[in-house]
């Protein structure tokens, strides 16, 4: 019932690699650095450029940069309907080992003690035992825009409007989707749900945050920039879902005519001191490397340079709002550790991702509606 060991071997190299990342000593005795003894990544190692894979067939748009890995998860409801799956495997598992346990005391041979595993070693797949792990249904991507946010919120708009035939945003007037103060615009949604061509349930939701337009600033490590974030979700029955289909979709990456909204973007002058924002009141650590933050949405974009750094800094924020759900996804060469955490405040999702590329926590908050 075990799944093949090719995948698993992959994802367990990444983990061996990354395990020079960590001290030698145990990682419960080791102090985390503070701000003045860990030195911060240099931030062009985490960007990834226009033309980007996100998923079904939507990518990073020219003139936006993604700061740190996509963030892939299960949603509560595949993982409710792989929820039965997952138990009888686990209890036939249960009763071969009972079974094994038994067949060595009545030959009289010991039965091993089980290792332990090493402090750098992630989890496994959470569905590690079954034939076919689920793979994630929501996909989420953390941008800054670097060039005309006008344009690229009308991008964005006719990117969705290839995937989703039928969501038919318009691409000519931004004010359709931003809100404004004195033409100022003060934010950005556009959300649209709908088939794509291979009949796929699916909803595309972005935003953009320009900043504070009352402190003229934007969030720590934004560059003075806008902020963009993506998150595409499947929200058909979930094991027709993870039927595998190939993306043909070809997005646009320009858009034809003019903008007709007279809107403007307000010019920030500084980023937020880190010391000064939070995230739904919790603070970053000095030991995590803040790339890329928004607060409409809240969220956060983290670098470490430590496996357990990320890890415990993705607990850490769940912890803060409720007793977190945690599940582990192997995707592609990525292990990602993900808790999920619902409070008074509103859910939290906090993601450790462990890759080739770098130690990830990327933190999002979402506050309970009134």
């Amino acid at each position: 019932m075990r799944r093949t060991a090719t995948a698993v071997t992959a994802v367990l190299t990444i983990a061996l690699a990354c395990g020079a990342c960590e001290s030698s000593a145990d990682p419960d005795d080791s102090p985390r650095p503070t701000a003045s003894t860990t030195s911060a990544p240099s931030v062009s190692e985490h960007e990834s450029g226009p033309q980007s894979p996100i998923a079904y067939g939507l990518e990073v748009p020219r003139g936006a940069t993604q700061l740190g890995p996509l963030v892939r998860y299960r949603s509560a409801r595949l993982i409710a309907t792989y929820k039965p799956d997952l138990d009888a495997a686990l209890a036939q598992e249960k009763a071969e080992e009972e079974k094994k346990l038994k067949e060595d005391e009545e030959n009289g041979t010991p039965s091993p003690s089980p290792s332990p595993s090493p402090t750098t070693r992630p989890s496994e797949d959470t569905y590690s035992l079954l034939d076919e792990p689920p793979r994630a249904d929501v996909v989420v991507s953390f941008m800054r825009i670097d060039g005309s946010p006008t344009e690229i919120v009308r991008r964005m708009a006719a990117q969705i409007n290839a995937v989703i035939p039928t969501a038919k945003l318009r691409t000519n007037d931004i004010s359709t989707f931003c809100q404004a103060k004195e033409r100022r615009v003060t934010g950005c949604r556009i959300e649209a749900r709908g088939a794509t061509k291979d009949d796929r349930d699916l909803r595309v939701t972005v935003t953009v945050d320009p900043g504070d337009l009352a402190t003229r600033s934007s969030y720590p490590s934004d560059e003075r920039k806008p902020v963009m974030t993506l998150t595409a979700e499947y929200l058909g029955d979930p094991r027709e879902g993870q039927v595998s289909r190939p993306e043909t979709v070809d997005v646009p990456r320009d858009v034809k005519g003019s903008d007709t909204s007279d809107l403007i973007w307000p010019r920030m002058d500084l980023d937020e001191p880190r010391d000064d924002w939070s995230l739904a009141g919790w603070k970053v650590p000095d030991d995590g490397a803040i790339l890329l933050s928004g607060d409409r949405p809240g969220f956060a974009a983290i670098a470490t340079t430590r496996v357990g750094t990320a890890d415990e800094i993705a607990q850490e924020f769940a912890r803060s709002v409720g007793t977190p759900r945690k599940d582990v996804l192997e995707d592609l060469n990525e292990i990602v550790t993900t808790y999920t955490a619902t409070g008074k405040k509103g859910t939290a999702v906090a993601s450790f991702v462990l890759s080739a590329r770098g130690n990830y926590a990327m933190l999002s908050f979402t506050p309970r509606s009134s």
